[in-house]
């Protein structure tokens, strides 16, 4: 699944995570591929398994469902 990267920075910090949306910010690529780069988001403490399934609340998955993936 591809997301953007200010899509997770913003969820990340909606959550109280806005350390791990720091790192993600500084370290990972304006498009995210959650497999591709799955060893960036755990090494910066980001579980791409919570991206892809709404492990987050569920807003991920909303925000998945919005860019039609």
């Amino acid at each position: 699944m591809q997301i953007q990267k200010s899509q997770v920075v913003d969820l990340l910090k909606q959550h109280g995570q806005a350390d791990k949306a720091q790192a993600v910010e500084q370290h990972l690529p304006d498009t995210i591929d959650t497999d591709q780069h799955a060893d960036l988001l755990k090494k910066h403490g980001v579980d791409p398994s919570q991206l892809t399934e709404g492990g987050l609340g569920g807003a991920a998955k909303d925000i998945g469902g919005k860019l039609g993936l």
